[in-house]
């Protein structure tokens, strides 16, 4: 289960905007908007993007996070 607040607050924390992401990403930004509220997921190819880009560190609890009950 993607954890979605994590993965607003690595891009807050490099300062970073979804329309940034999105042109990093080569993909428009409502499209990132929808994967990001779950509406899609994102590809393998766009999370090795988006590890690269935020540094993130731990991206199993971004993109693989355990649903909790």
């Amino acid at each position: 289960m993607f954890n979605k607040n994590e993965f607003k607050a690595q891009i807050v924390k490099k300062g970073l905007t979804v329309k940034k992401l999105a042109e990093y990403l080569g993909i428009n930004e409502a499209t990132v908007y929808r994967k990001i509220n779950a509406d899609g997921d994102f590809t393998r190819d766009e999370i090795n993007k988006l590890i690269d880009i935020l540094q993130i560190e731990e991206p199993m609890k971004i993109f693989f996070a355990e649903k909790l009950a």
